[in-house]
């Protein structure tokens, strides 16, 4: 599974003008899904998230996780980071799960996240989504766990 991880001061996800979630301080995590992912997979990855250290302690240095630091957590599928970008001008999605797969690794993901750590928002899988955000710093790492 693949995290695209953004460090903000806000951020917000709607589709159709409808409010779907929204965070305060926290990480925005932009999820995709590859074919071969499992379960351990997005358990790792969200270990990562909440403990990959990005907010800043006393002295200014990202020594702090999302635990320690106590912000929220949005999780927004998005099966575009699976794609495969090696060649050409097109992305190609061969690497990416199939879409029920995905959805249901997305929906084990943000239980797990639920059970773990709050506030945890999330998008809609499958929908046209709208992100809005405040990128804080800018600090954004490219997270992996398991899978392809």
């Amino acid at each position: 599974m693949i995290g695209l991880i953004q460090r903000v001061r806000r951020a917000e996800v709607s589709a159709d003008g409808t409010p779907l979630g929204a965070i305060q301080r926290g990480i925005l995590a932009l999820i995709g899904v590859r074919r071969g992912d499992d379960r351990t997979a997005a358990d790792r990855l969200l270990e990562r998230l909440l403990a990959y250290r990005i907010f800043p302690d006393e002295t200014g240095r990202m020594n702090l996780s999302l635990r320690e630091a106590g912000g929220g957590l949005l999780l927004v599928p998005q099966f575009t980071l699976a794609a495969d970008t090696h060649k050409g001008t097109r992305a190609g999605f061969s690497t990416a799960a199939a879409p029920e797969e995905a959805r249901v690794l997305f929906d084990y993901l943000l239980e797990r996240a639920n059970a773990a750590h709050a506030p945890v928002a999330a998008g809609k899988f499958g929908a046209d989504m709208q992100v809005e955000l405040v990128n804080d710093g800018p600090v954004t790492f490219w997270l992996e766990s398991g899978g392809a």
